[in-house]
C-alpha cells in the first residue's frame, strides 16, 4: 500500500498531523509485499507507533472477542454483535474454526451454521470494525486448537514447515482467506486486520527442529496474501517475546502484539497475585516494535474439567479486575485492546478441546446465555465510551514506569502520566493493588494553569476497594477545556444548544474538577446543585462534590455537567443517531439503536424492569418517540430532556417437566451382547501409523481412533476377536481418550470393569482381573472358545498443539496397549473392530457439522435427531430412574414450548444435578441433545457444569421440540440422573430482531448404519 493513497483517499476527514509522517511511513515498511490498491474506495489502516489510522483518522481498537462458531443460531450474532456495540466497544474479535469447515480433507464446508455472511453484514451495518484470526492454528479451546483430527495422520508435526503438514493447510487457507476477503474495508466491509497463525512462541525442543521457523510463518502469511488478504497483518505473541514483530525479517507481520493473561485462573482464589500487575509494558514494547501501536489481541481466563464454574470465575475476573487491569494496559499506552472473550458461547457438539467442558463462557462480559447481569459489562462500557471521546489519548505518550511520590506525597499511591498535546491522562491506583482498603490521597498535577494541587477546595481524594482511575488535565469538552478533573469521565457530547458531560466516581468519594471560561463573569454565572461547592480564580471555576445516589450538576452557560455515582452511572447509555451526535440515554436494560426518520426518534432497546428512559441531545426538530416500534408519551424537562416510561408486564412463563415427559428409551450399548455383529465396523489393522506424538503403536495394530477417520468427541467403541488358549489368567489394557474421559470394558457380556475418570486423567492403565472383579463373575476361558471384548472410550476431545513441534493435538485416543495375563505360553492374538461417528470423515450430517455426533449406538443410526422411529423404543422409565448396570442408557421425548417469543428474550437452561465429588450417588455422564444438537456434556463427580443454556433458535419456543438425554452408567448397580429441569431466566421486553430457527434436519434412516 502507498502511503500517500492511505492519506488522501478520504478528503473529507481529519487528517493526520503531518509530523507524524515520517513515523507512518517507517511503521508501514511492511506494507511492500501488499497488492496495489488502484479502484479502491476504502484503503486498508495505515498506522505509526502511536495508533491506527482509519478512513484517515488516529482510531482506538477497543475489541472484544465473539466466536460465530459458538453460537450456532446465525439470526442472534446481531444480538451479541448490538450488545457489544451498545458497550462502546466498535471493534470485534473473531476466529475461525478449521476443524468445523474441512471434516474430510479436501472437502471446505463454509455453509449454512458456518457461513460467515450474516456475521459480516450485522457488523457492517452495526459500524464495527472486524479483526479476522482464522489461523489455519488458533487455540481458541477448541479441538486440536483447530486443526481437523485428520491431521494426526499426517507425517509432518503441526505447526512447523514440513511439507505435508503445510499442504494440508493450503485448502482451508485460501478458500477461508478468499471468504474473508471480499469482507475486507477495500470491498466496502469492516475486516481490518487479519492474524495468521496464533501464539506462535513455544516450542518443545527436537533435533533437527528449527524454531521460530521465519519460513514456515513467512508461508502462512503468504497463504492469506495469495488468497486475497489486503489489510495489515498482527500476531499474537504469548508474551512480550518479540516472536515476528515488525523488523525481524522473513516472516514478520506488520503489526506486533502480545496476550496478557496476568492473573491465575484459579478461580477458587480470590486473590490476586502479588506480581500480577506489569508496570514495564511500555518500554518492553518500545524495544520489541517501536514503530508500531501498542496492541494487546488477548486476555481473559480459562476453565477446566473438575474446576471451580465459571460463575466463580465471574467473581474473581470481575468488574474490579476489569477496572485495575484493563487501565494499567491503558496506563501502558494500549492502543489496539482486544478483551477475550467479550462472549464466550457453548462447545456445542463436540467442538471443544480435552481440558475444556460445555460451556465456553468465560466469565466474559456478556454471559454464555447472553444476559447483561455482570457488573464487568457496565464497568467496559463506562471505559469504551471514555476512549470514544478522548482523541486525545492516541497522542499521548505513557511513562516508561509507574511513579511513586512524583505526582502523590501518599506513597500508598501509584500514578502513570500518558502525556499528550491535547490532554494528559493520570493513570492513579493504589501502591498495593490487591488491597481494598480505602486510601486518601492529594496530588499535584502539571497542567495549563502550572502545577496545581488537587483538591484546592479541601480535602481529600479516595481510592476505594479495588480501584483504579483516570484522572485527566487539559482535556478538550467541545469548546471548552477541563483544567483537571478527577472524578472520571463517561462521555461528552455536543448537541444544538448545549454540551453535555457525564462524570461519574465511588459513592461517598469526593471529586473536583477545574474548568477555565472565557471571563470572570462566565465562570461565576455557574449553577450547580445544592450540595455542590465552588469556588473562582478569575476565569477559572472550581467545583467540588461528594459522590451521592442522587444526580448532581453544573450549568455553565450551554455546558451541562453531570455528576454521577459509579452505580448509576452504569444505567446510562451513548447510543449512535446515525448521522448526528449519539444521544445520552439513562435508562433500560439495553440501549440498541437510535434513528431519527423525519420528526421522530426511533429507539430500540431491551427492559427488564418498568423504567423510566430519559434521553439527553435529542434534535429541536424531532417532536415523537417510538421505542421498539411503539409510540410513546413523553415529556420534555426545563434542560430539553426527554422522559418517557416504558412498561415492563413480563409473561407468565410455564415449562413442562422433563420428568414427566413421555420417554422413549433404547440400549445405546447392544455391543456389548452376544448376539451384536460389528461385521459392517472397520477393521483396526494398520499396521503402522503416521502419528508423531508417540514413537510407535504398542500394540501389533494400530487403536488409534484417527488413524480410521474418527475424530469427533464422544463415543469410541473398539471389539477385539479372540480365541482363548485357556490359560488366559487377566486381561490388561490402556486407555486414553483426554482430560476426564472414561473408559468401560466387558468380556463377551461379562463387565470387567472401569474408569469413571477424574479432572487430571489423559490416560489410564488398569489390570483387570477376570478372577477378581468384585467376585462377581469369575471366568474359565475354555481352550479354543471364541471371545469378543468390547472397550468403550469417552473422546474428550483433541488437545490443543500449543507447544510447537509438541505435537499435542495428536496424542492419540483410544487404546494404547493391551494383553493378557496367562498362566503358560503365548496370549491370544486379537483381531479389531473400530467405529466412531456414522461414515467417519464422511460424516451423514452435514448440516450440523462434522463433530456433533460421536460412536453410541444411538447417535450412529442418528435417533438422538426429531422423529426418530422411537415406536420401536420401549415406554420404559425414563432418565430419572436410569439404568441398573454398566452401560449406556438412551432416552428421547418430545417436549412442547409456548413462550412469547416476538417481544420477549427468555434465556432457557437444562439443570443436572449438583456435582457430587465423592461419587456416593454413583459416578456417571450424561450427554444431552437439543433438537439433533449436542448441547451438554455432564459428568456427575468431575463437573463443574450443571447448568447447559440452549438458545432459542436451536429451541422451538413455540412448538414441538425433541430433546435426547444418554446416560453412562460407568459402575456396577448403573445410574439414573436424580433430577433434571428447564429453568427459565427472567423475561427481557426486547427490541432485537426476530429469532430465525435454524435448520434441524429430522431422522431419515440411514443406509450402512450398524
Amino acid at each position: 500500500m502507498r502511503l500517500a493513497h492511505a492519506l488522501t483517499t478520504f478528503s473529507s476527514g481529519p487528517s493526520p498531523d503531518p509530523n507524524s509522517l515520517s513515523q507512518i511511513a517507517q511503521g508501514s515498511a511492511a506494507q511492500s509485499k501488499r497488492a496495489p490498491l488502484a479502484g479502491h474506495t476504502y484503503p486498508p489502516p495505515a498506522w505509526d507507533n502511536a495508533s491506527l489510522f482509519l478512513l484517515g483518522q488516529r482510531t482506538m481498537l477497543f475489541s472484544g472477542e465473539f466466536h460465530p462458531f459458538r453460537l450456532p443460531v446465525p439470526s442472534l450474532w446481531r444480538d451479541v454483535l448490538e450488545k457489544i456495540r451498545a458497550a462502546g466497544l466498535n471493534t470485534v474479535s473473531f476466529h475461525v474454526d478449521w476443524g468445523l469447515v474441512e471434516g474430510k480433507p479436501g472437502e471446505f464446508r463454509a455453509e449454512g451454521l458456518f457461513d460467515l455472511t450474516e456475521f459480516f453484514e450485522a457488523a457492517k451495518e452495526l459500524g464495527l470494525w472486524l479483526i479476522a484470526r482464522p489461523g489455519p492454528y488458533i487455540n481458541a479451546e477448541v479441538s486440536g486448537g483447530g486443526l481437523p483430527g485428520w491431521i494426526q495422520r499426517l507425517r509432518g508435526h503441526p505447526r512447523t514447515a514440513d511439507v505435508d503438514y503445510l499442504a494440508s493447510t493450503d485448502n482451508y487457507a485460501a478458500n477461508i482467506a478468499r471468504i474473508i476477503a471480499k469482507a475486507q474495508i477495500n470491498n466496502g466491509g469492516r475486516v481490518i486486520l487479519y492474524q495468521p497463525e496464533n501464539e506462535y512462541s513455544v516450542s518443545r525442543t527436537l533435533i533437527g527442529f528449527n524454531f521460530p521457523d521465519p519460513g514456515y510463518m513467512q508461508y502462512v502469511e503468504d497463504q492469506a496474501r495469495k488468497g486475497g488478504i489486503i489489510v495489515p497483518s498482527i500476531n499474537n505473541d504469548a508474551w512480550l517475546g518479540g516472536h515476528n514483530a515488525p523488523g525481524t525479517g522473513v516472516g514478520q507481520v506488520d503489526l506486533y502484539g502480545h496476550d496478557l493473561y496476568p492473573l491465575d485462573p484459579d478461580c477458587n482464589d480470590m486473590a490476586w497475585e502479588k506480581g500480577a500487575l506489569r508496570e514495564t509494558q511500555y518500554s518492553m514494547h518500545l524495544n520489541i516494535s517501536p514503530t508500531t501501536p501498542y496492541a494487546i489481541p488477548e486476555g481473559g481466563v480459562l476453565d477446566y474439567w473438575g474446576g471451580s464454574g465459571f460463575s466463580r470465575c465471574a467473581e474473581r475476573f470481575n468488574h474490579e479486575q476489569t477496572r485495575v487491569f484493563y487501565k494499567n494496559n491503558f496506563a501502558a499506552g494500549a492502543k489496539i485492546f482486544n478483551i477475550y472473550m467479550m462472549f464466550g458461547g457453548t462447545n456445542w457438539g463436540n467442538l471443544g478441546y480435552d481440558s475444556g467442558y460445555t460451556s465456553h463462557d468465560y466469565a466474559a462480559a456478556i454471559a454464555e446465555d447472553r444476559t447483561l447481569t455482570r457488573e464487568k459489562y457496565s464497568e467496559l462500557k463506562l471505559q469504551a465510551n471514555f476512549f470514544k471521546v478522548s482523541p486525545g489519548y492516541l497522542e499521548a505518550s505513557p511513562a516508561l514506569k509507574p511513579s511513586t511520590g512524583v505526582y502523590s506525597p501518599n506513597r500508598d499511591i501509584t500514578v502513570t502520566a500518558v502525556l499528550g498535546p491535547k490532554g494528559s491522562f493520570f493513570v492513579t491506583r493504589k501502591t498495593a493493588f490487591r488491597e481494598a482498603k480505602p486510601v486518601n490521597y492529594t496530588l499535584t498535577l502539571p497542567t495549563s494553569k502550572g502545577k496545581v494541587t488537587i483538591p484546592h477546595l479541601g480535602g481529600a481524594l479516595t481510592m476505594s476497594g479495588r480501584d483504579t482511575k483516570i484522572h485527566v488535565t487539559d482535556y478538550p469538552v467541545g469548546d471548552t477545556s477541563l483544567v483537571y478533573c478527577t472524578a472520571e469521565i463517561f462521555t461528552w457530547q455536543k448537541y444544538e444548544t448545549k454540551t453535555a458531560l457525564v462524570v461519574y466516581g465511588g459513592m461517598g468519594e469526593t471529586h473536583e474538577l477545574l474548568i477555565k471560561r472565557d471571563s470572570n463573569s462566565m465562570a461565576s454565572a455557574a449553577k450547580t446543585s445544592a450540595d455542590v461547592k465552588t469556588g473562582q480564580d478569575g476565569p477559572y471555576l472550581y467545583v467540588q462534590w461528594q459522590t451521592t445516589g442522587d444526580r448532581q450538576f453544573v450549568v455553565l452557560g450551554d455546558l451541562f455537567i453531570y455528576l454521577l455515582d459509579r452505580n448509576s452511572a452504569y444505567n446510562y447509555w451513548v447510543t449512535e443517531a446515525w448521522g448526528r451526535s449519539p444521544l445520552i440515554i439513562n435508562g433500560g436494560y439495553l440501549m440498541r439503536s437510535a434513528l431519527i426518520a423525519s420528526n421522530t426518534l426511533l429507539l430500540r432497546g431491551d427492559f427488564n424492569r418498568t423504567t423510566t428512559v430519559e434521553i439527553i441531545g435529542v434534535p429541536s426538530s424531532v417532536t415523537s418517540l417510538t421505542i421498539n416500534n411503539v409510540t410513546v408519551e413523553h415529556e420534555v424537562d426545563s434542560d430539553g430532556n426527554w422522559h418517557a416510561q416504558v412498561a415492563y408486564n413480563p409473561p407468565t412463563i410455564a415449562l413442562p417437566d422433563p420428568s414427566a415427559l413421555a420417554w422413549k428409551y433404547l440400549d445405546s450399548l447392544p455391543e456389548r451382547q452376544p448376539s451384536y455383529s460389528d461385521s459392517s465396523w472397520p477393521s483396526a489393522n494398520h499396521s503402522f501409523t503416521n502419528n508423531t506424538y508417540l514413537q510407535a503403536p504398542l500394540t501389533p495394530t494400530s487403536l488409534y481412533a484417527s488413524d480410521y477417520g474418527f475424530h469427533a468427541g464422544g463415543a469410541l467403541l473398539f471389539r477385539g476377536h479372540f480365541a482363548a488358549t485357556g490359560a488366559e489368567t487377566a486381561f490388561w489394557l490402556v486407555t486414553q481418550g483426554g482430560c476426564a474421559f472414561a473408559s468401560l470394558v466387558w468380556l463377551n457380556d461379562t463387565f470387567l470393569g472401569s474408569w469413571a475418570g477424574n479432572s487430571n486423567s489423559n490416560g489410564n492403565g488398569s489390570s483387570l482381573s477376570s478372577s477378581s472383579h468384585r467376585d462377581s463373575f469369575p471366568l474359565r476361558l475354555v481352550p479354543g472358545s471364541r471371545h469378543v471384548l468390547t472397550v468403550l472410550v469417552d473422546n474428550m476431545g483433541n488437545a490443543q498443539n500449543a507447544l510447537v513441534g509438541g505435537d499435542e493435538m495428536k496424542a492419540p485416543r483410544g487404546i494404547m496397549s493391551y494383553g493378557f495375563t496367562t498362566s503358560a505360553g503365548d496370549a491370544p492374538a486379537v483381531e479389531w473392530k473400530v467405529t466412531g461417528n456414522l461414515g467417519g470423515e464422511d460424516y451423514v450430517d452435514k448440516v450440523r457439522g462434522p463433530l456433533n455426533e460421536g460412536g453410541l449406538f444411538a447417535e450412529r443410526m442418528g435417533y438422538h435427531q426429531p422423529g426418530a422411529p422411537t415406536d420401536k423404543f420401549a415406554a420404559a422409565g425414563s432418565p430419572m430412574e436410569g439404568i441398573d448396570e454398566p452401560g449406556v442408557g438412551f432416552w428421547t421425548a418430545e417436549l412442547e414450548l409456548d413462550i412469547p417469543k416476538e417481544q420477549w428474550d427468555v434465556p432457557l437452561n437444562f439443570e443436572f444435578p449438583e456435582i457430587d465429588p465423592a461419587g456416593s450417588g454413583g459416578r456417571y455422564r450424561a450427554v444431552l441433545w437439543v433438537n439433533g444438537f449436542q448441547f451438554g456434556r455432564y459428568i456427575s463427580h468431575i463437573g463443574p457444569q450443571t447448568s447447559f443454556p440452549v438458545p432459542e433458535g436451536i429451541l422451538n419456543y413455540r412448538g414441538t421440540n425433541t430433546v435426547a438425554i444418554a446416560i453412562w452408567a460407568t459402575q456396577p448397580g448403573g445410574a439414573r440422573i436424580s433430577s433434571l429441569g428447564l429453568k427459565a431466566g427472567r423475561p427481557v421486553l426486547t427490541g432485537r430482531r426476530p429469532v430465525v430457527g435454524v435448520a434441524a434436519p429430522a431422522w431419515t434412516e440411514r443406509p450402512g448404519s450398524y
